[in-house]
């Protein structure tokens, strides 16, 4: 039989599979973070009628080159590039992750990592974020020593779990004054300055401190601070002097300190005693769940001054301590999970508190076009890939990120695929004359006898 009649055949079948890739890219135009492919073709062996011949010098004869006769083409690849990333597209779900560069989320089916770069994800009933088909997402988890990223083999992330809706309250162990004290001020220099605080005790019950200022009749660097009450939620005093349960003492002697000033420089020189820049209010009474039983409230005076400003006070009291350590709060619940660009989820709750819930893992792979599709938007190792060593990488290394409210969407060129749909549907007819053509010269072989 003729060799162009196979040929042709060998051209309609790789430009069917041809087709066939455009058809399936195509119709993943909309599909989120679909990576298209591309086809490529290459000629098969071909037979050598005559071969090459070299130069001969005895006979003065020239060289010839071989003689052959190709014998069709073939698919030579089939290529597709998952890193090459699709356009962004917003959607405003804190739930819905872009991942840039050649960064793939890890995700779990129970038994296996797959990698994938689709980040529509989802919390189920456990409180975990899991992709649309229930597989997890893979991260790092919170040292709870040191409330740190702990970086090792990623475990599923769980977020809305009941652990993390809510945190308990935690009581007030620390504030500190800032401010200037301006001893020209009436106040100072009459009946005091009054300021006050917001703190919680171990229940998230909130009071408020009331201090008073004064200056010293004596020594106008020096001023008496003392406190004049405390008021619990209900605007009920708890102390005993004014008709409740509980007694305050500031370094366990009285209810009052001295602030001392640089007379010269107006800068602070130290309070309750010299040399120091604390004192300590503790209140005691008869409820052994009051948090000031614990150790009381370390009073920080270190950041205030006292400076000429035209007769005007600017002292002030701030929870926790210079670093916002130690502040309390009350109970809080869940309002927001944010993600940042590194991958680290930080819940936020309706009593201002914030906590680190866990960190994504991304893996990288030597040669990412080597990954094999298995569906459902997944990719899994190859020999030709590189492996994953099951811990991954932080999503900024090599200059990546994550995106939060955002995905990606398929990367597929529509006016790309019907130019190769065009070039392609040619290229079948032009085989497909190869047959056509063949056969008439077959029939006209066999018609040679009637």
């Amino acid at each position: 039989m003729m060799r162009s009649l196979f040929s042709g055949v060998s051209g309609l079948r790789v430009h069917q599979t041809k087709m066939d890739v455009i058809g399936n890219n195509i119709s993943n135009v909309n599909t989120v973070a679909f990576k298209s492919s591309r086809v490529t073709f290459t000629d098969v062996f071909s037979q050598t009628t005559q071969s090459a011949t070299g130069a001969n010098v005895d006979t003065g004869r020239g060289g010839t080159n071989a003689m052959q006769i190709g014998l069709g083409t073939s698919v030579g690849s089939i290529y597709c590039d998952p890193t090459d990333e699709g356009s962004a597209q917003r959607t405003d779900n804190p739930y819905d992750l872009k991942v840039s560069g050649e960064n793939f989320f890890v995700v779990n089916d129970g038994t296996s990592n797959y990698f994938t770069k689709v980040g529509a994800f989802t919390i189920d009933a456990a409180g975990y974020l899991v992709t649309q088909s229930g597989y997890h997402v893979m991260g790092w988890l919170v040292d709870p020593q040191t409330m740190d990223i702990k970086k090792d083999m990623v475990q599923p992330l769980g977020i809305e779990t009941p652990e993390n809706m809510s945190v308990e309250p935690q009581a007030t162990s620390n504030n500190y004054f800032t401010g200037n004290i301006d001893k020209t001020n009436t106040d100072v220099t009459g009946d005091g300055l009054i300021t006050s605080m917001t703190v919680y005790d171990k229940q998230g019950y909130s009071y408020t401190v009331k201090y008073n200022i004064q200056q010293s009749a004596t020594d106008d660097s020096s001023y008496t601070v003392s406190v004049t009450d405390i008021i619990d939620s209900q605007n009920h005093s708890i102390l005993t002097a004014n008709g409740g349960q509980y007694d305050c003492t500031l370094n366990g002697a009285g209810d009052s300190f001295e602030l001392k000033f640089n007379a010269d420089t107006g800068a602070f020189e130290y309070v309750g005693a010299a040399g120091s820049e604390s004192v300590k209010l503790l209140i005691t009474g008869p409820n052994d769940n009051f948090y000031l039983d614990d150790g009381g409230i370390d009073i920080d005076f270190s950041t205030t001054t006292m400076f000429a400003a035209s007769g005007k006070c600017s002292i002030n009291s701030v929870r926790g301590d210079l670093d916002g350590i130690g502040a309390g709060r009350t109970a809080g619940e869940m309002s927001e999970v944010s993600i940042g660009t590194d991958g680290k989820i930080t819940a936020k709750y309706d009593n201002g508190d914030t906590r680190l819930l866990g960190q994504i893992s991304v893996a990288q792979f030597a040669n990412a076009a080597g990954l094999e599709k298995i569906g459902d938007s997944l990719f899994t190792t190859t020999a030709n890939s590189g492996e994953f060593d099951g811990i991954g990488k932080d999503p900024t290394d090599g200059g990546g990120s994550v995106q939060q409210g955002v995905l990606e969407m398929s990367n597929v060129d529509l006016s790309n695929e019907f130019t190769e749909m065009i070039t392609t549907q040619r290229g079948f007819q032009a085989n497909s004359r190869i047959i056509t053509v063949s056969d008439t010269l077959l029939e006209e072989l066999v018609n040679l006898k009637r």
